[in-house]
């Protein structure tokens, strides 16, 4: 069954969060080998899709997998392929709004900084580092898009005119900024096995 709405296939860019990340992959498997090969199993039913991951995630994801643990329809059925960056076309205010917000990052990280400064003859050193590195990190980078790896996910996506399968934040964001159609992976499956009744 094709939906009404979709001419060919409907193409999907997957993440590696679908598969690493412990609170997203659970509806899949326990590991990310088991997480992986449940969704081949799935996907090898589904007839209107196409999955594509970018090099660079596939990179990424080989880092946390045995590849020999993967099936062998991995390749068959999850195409890598980066996107075409000499040609996609992007508009000027995702830049726009990327550098106004990474300034407003990167002053919040400033102020955070300063406070730990200002704290760390009441904390003590080792605390207000500890403290000082979760400030930071949640400033810039929560909710942002800060890898290769997630500028290539939002390139693919366009270029393709894909839906994104994320459980990041930031890609989110960023994703709804440009337009593109996204998925959370907890409901990811419960998707594949609706079309396929």
């Amino acid at each position: 069954m094709i939906f009404p709405l979709f001419k060919g296939k409907r193409k999907i860019v997957i993440d590696t969060s679908v598969f690493i990340n412990p609170d997203v992959r659970e509806c899949f498997g326990r590991t990310s080998e088991e997480a992986i090969n449940e969704f081949l199993k799935i996907t090898k039913n589904t007839k209107i899709f196409e999955f594509y991951m970018p090099s660079s995630v596939f990179k990424e994801l080989m880092y946390f997998v045995e590849e020999k643990k993967l099936s062998k329809d991995f390749y068959y059925l999850i195409r890598i392929k980066s996107p075409d960056k000499h040609r996609i076309l992007c508009p000027a205010i995702f830049f726009y709004e990327l550098v106004e917000e990474m300034r407003a990052r990167i002053n919040k990280g400033l102020r955070a900084a300063e406070n730990a400064v200002k704290n760390v003859s009441q904390k003590g050193l080792d605390e207000t580092i500890k403290d000082l590195r979760k400030k930071y990190r949640e400033a810039l980078r929560e909710g942002i898009i800060d890898s290769k790896e997630d500028v290539d996910l939002i390139f693919l996506s366009l270029e393709l005119k894909a839906t994104l399968v994320t459980g990041d934040q930031g890609l989110i964001l960023w994703a709804d900024k440009l337009g593109i159609e996204w998925i959370i992976p907890n409901k990811f499956k419960d998707f594949l096995i609706s079309s396929i009744k």
